[in-house]
């Protein structure tokens, strides 16, 4: 790397742009358990939109034609962001991906050939002189049919340079206006693409007339700091996707990238027309759609980037935010900064939950409860909400009342909806039972439930999620409820996934029958059910 690259930007330096190309429907579909229909692709490409994506790879159309189908889709409801095909470079590809770009406001054919001697030997079976002129001969094809051609040398970091610089001379004389500069395996160091970029901008002929772009595998899980150090050596193209999804290891998350560059703008010196407050619903709205769930510990978007366990972090963050965080979770959309309370949390992060939970504890019965929370903490991974109402109320931890769930009968239909049947007993020797319907049981047994409480309750969020494989796996629920302006959060498991949902919901009633003066006036229907309430919407991420 350049010695002068390591020193920040001048403060007076202005921000230069970088275009997000993102391929989250091309590349990152391919990977395996990724594949999206076309209506999957279509609501992503919304999200893209929406997010400020600057181009769109929205498939290979020569693969299949379900995916021209997806292409074509997609560039006839795009607005506002360059829709980009894929191709080989023969005349079949190149054709296809035209005829799928046709309805496109703005478009791009993107190009590949493999540059590296490893692919030319075993792959290709082609010389250097044989690449370059089925590269130049492509591009020109691609030029005739598409107002915009980007080529890209694929294993371009294991090209030898020399070679790389003549081939990216001769397509950008042809016709190709963006120069792809592809770590296809994932093996370059940010040392070595920095170096790189340098000199091809330096040595390929018509450079100027181009722009470098960068596109970054993972599989030694240097994807983002491979791109960023391209983007640091003068690449103004970054292509990514979404969570990172994509080929083996995947590629460079479009998050981290986006959010680096805007965390360390000092440094930089690089902006994009990415809305970063989106972000975190677009690695949702991607992970509801193929069903890859994001890891916790995933940077920018997983669930703990923004929680904090050890006491002395909840202290610093609680003193003053930016002591352990350097970016704010409202700047990437994320819900909130979430103390997470363990057997590492400390005073501070108990009081701070007590606060929240608007319990009235004084100094002495404080100590008392932070006693009983560390030997709690001991035994259990997470301290929830309920422990701690239970801790400062002095009832005991695993109290299950007020309610108790006494049966819980659900039915699902093939293209109908689903019905829930429940009976709950309160501790007074009350009995309430309840049956409703749903677009699905998770969602007809919370409504049954939210029903028989009698109180007023939206929910925010209901995440379900396996915890483990196999027959004996348990499933977990975490619903988010807000009451009466309070936010609530009840968490359950079981091997049963709609039963772990409605203990969930269970947890969040019977916190506020314990904490509110008077009993919530549960429906109570002397042991004669309610049939066939409609449930209203509930929000299942």
């Amino acid at each position: 790397m350049n010695p002068q690259l390591e020193q920040p930007r001048p403060a007076s330096a202005a921000p230069a742009r970088v275009l997000v190309f993102d391929t989250t429907l091309r590349d990152g579909e391919q990977a395996p358990g990724c594949s999206m229909t076309r209506a999957q692709k279509l609501r992503i490409a919304q999200v893209l939109q929406d997010l400020g994506v600057d181009i769109i790879e929205a498939g290979f159309p020569a693969a299949s034609d379900a995916d021209a189908d997806a292409v074509h889709a997609v560039a006839r409801a795009a607005r506002g962001m360059r829709v980009c095909a894929l191709a080989r470079c023969q005349e079949g590809d190149i054709v296809a991906a035209a005829r799928a770009l046709q309805p496109a406001a703005a478009a791009r054919i993107h190009l590949f050939l493999a540059t590296s001697p490893i692919h030319r030997q075993h792959k290709l079976r082609m010389d250097k002189a044989q690449v370059l002129n089925t590269a130049v001969r492509a591009v020109r094809r691609a030029a005739e049919l598409c107002d915009e051609v980007e080529f890209s040398a694929e294993d371009a970091l294991r090209t030898e340079p020399e070679f790389l610089i003549e081939v990216f001379g001769a397509v950008i004389a042809a016709g190709a206006r963006t120069i792809n500069v592809p770590d296809t395996v994932g093996y370059t160091t940010p040392a070595e693409i920095g170096a790189l970029f340098e000199r091809l901008r330096r040595e390929v002929p018509g450079i100027g007339h181009a722009v470098l772009s960068t596109h970054c595998h993972d599989d030694l899980g240097m994807g983002v700091a491979n791109s960023l150090a391209a983007l640091e050596a003068g690449a103004r193209q970054v292509e990514c996707t979404i969570n990172g999804i994509g080929e083996r290891a995947g590629n460079a998350a479009l998050e981290e990238v986006v959010m680096a560059l805007r965390t360390r703008a000092d440094r930089f010196g690089l902006t994009t027309g990415i809305d970063s407050k989106r972000l975190y619903a677009a690695s949702r709205a991607l992970s509801a759609t193929i069903g890859l769930e994001v890891a916790r510990n995933k940077a920018v978007v997983g669930d703990n980037a923004f929680a904090h366990e050890a006491g002395i972090h909840q202290h610093g963050v609680l003193a003053h935010r930016e002591t352990y965080e350097i970016m704010r979770a409202e700047d990437v959309g994320f819900p909130h900064t979430r103390l997470v309370l363990g057997r590492h949390s400390g005073r501070h992060a108990l009081r701070e939950r007590i606060a929240e939970l608007h319990l009235d504890c004084d100094e002495a019965h404080f100590e008392q409860a932070f006693s009983a929370f560390k030997t709690l903490a001991e035994r259990k991974r997470e301290v929830l909400d309920a422990d701690v109402e239970a801790l400062v109320l002095g009832t005991p931890v695993h109290a299950s009342g007020p309610w108790t769930l006494a049966a819980l009968h659900v039915g699902t239909y093939v293209g109908g909806a689903s019905i829930a049947s429940l009976h709950l007993r309160h501790a007074d020797g009350r009995e309430a039972r309840e049956t409703a319907t749903g677009s699905g049981p998770v969602h007809a047994v919370t409504a049954a439930l939210v029903r028989a409480s009698g109180l007023s309750l939206e929910i925010l969020e209901l995440r379900v999620r396996s915890i483990g494989i196999g027959a004996g796996a348990q499933g977990e629920a975490v619903v988010r409820v807000q009451h009466d302006a309070q936010e609530l959060q009840g968490r359950a498991a079981s091997t049963d996934i709609v039963e772990a949902a409605a203990r969930a919901m269970l947890e969040v009633v019977n916190r506020i029958a314990r904490t509110e003066s008077a009993t919530p006036s549960f429906h109570s229907c002397n042991g004669t059910p309610h049939h066939d309430h409609e449930a209203r919407p509930v929000s299942v991420a």
